[in-house]
């Protein structure tokens, strides 16, 4: 039987204030190497590799069959219990599901980005389109996603919540050179771009690939997108200037996921 976490119903309270620091401070979030799962699907991803260092729930989610039934599967993590008036200070949603995570950051992978698929963002500063590619990436296979400085940061509770537990399906690189990574690199570089490349469906990308993906306003830089073997663009519709780029990356790497399923071998039934 789980045993109950100690109710907190005052703003002094340490873990309260530890919690909120690190829900609403990115410096907190880089000097503690913390960062907050929000929602019981980021919870039971991360519960399924690691235990966290904090489980917080809110009083009226304590008995929740579901939230219940996380605590159950890591009895031996710290966990409170906030009074609901605290945790709604809390969780970055109006309607929060009543559990909360803190969890180590991880560190960046040692050794240099390899893999039959790496997907490399420039500069993308939202965090939801950052969380949405690092999802989609996870989707199609990617073994990493790289991100340069000037991203947002990958382990922001927004860009976590957007990614919905796809962080711990591959590795994430931050704080990258990606000029270093593509030299590096020992597959074809393909980049994107808002017109004048190969459309998906006419460029192989079964074999090792880093796919390039840029802000929308700014897009690659110019080093980057000279370094790539080749371009590619999404043909869109007459009146049409661009999509999200999160869109972008996720027809791009499940055109990918199509070609390799054409190239498969057909197997007898």
């Amino acid at each position: 039987m789980t045993r109950d976490p100690p109710r907190i119903a005052s703003r002094s309270n340490a873990h309260f204030r530890s919690v909120r620091a690190l829900a609403g401070s990115a410096a907190e979030r880089r000097r503690t190497r913390r960062t907050l799962l929000d929602g019981a699907h980021l919870v039971a991803a991360y519960l399924a590799r690691a235990l966290p260092a904090l489980i917080a729930v809110s009083e009226s989610a304590r008995d929740d069959p579901e939230i219940r039934q996380l605590l159950e599967r890591a009895p031996n993590a710290p966990r409170v219990c906030f009074s609901d008036a605290l945790f709604a200070q809390l969780a970055p949603v109006q309607t929060p599901t009543g559990i909360l995570a803190v969890i180590d950051i991880p560190e960046n992978p040692a050794g240099k980005p390899n893999g039959s698929l790496l997907v490399m963002l420039d500069a993308i500063q939202d965090p939801g389109n950052v969380g949405t590619i690092i999802r989609a990436a996870a989707g199609a296979g990617a073994d990493a996603v790289l991100l340069s400085a000037q991203c947002a940061d990958p382990w922001s509770p927004r860009t976590l919540r957007a990614a919905m537990g796809a962080h711990f399906a591959l590795r994430i690189h931050a704080h990258c050179d990606l000029e270093r990574a593509v030299r590096e690199f020992e597959g074809r570089v393909i980049a994107t771009a808002g017109r004048g490349g190969v459309a998906p469906h006419a460029l192989p990308l079964t074999g090792p690939v880093a796919l390039l993906f840029g802000s929308e306003g700014a897009g690659l830089s110019e080093p980057l997108a000279k370094a790539a073997h080749a371009a590619i663009s999404i043909p869109l519709a007459r009146g049409i200037e661009s999509l999200n780029v999160g869109a972008a990356a996720a027809v791009i790497l499940f055109e990918r996921v199509r070609q390799l399923a054409a190239a498969a071998p057909v197997r007898a039934r």
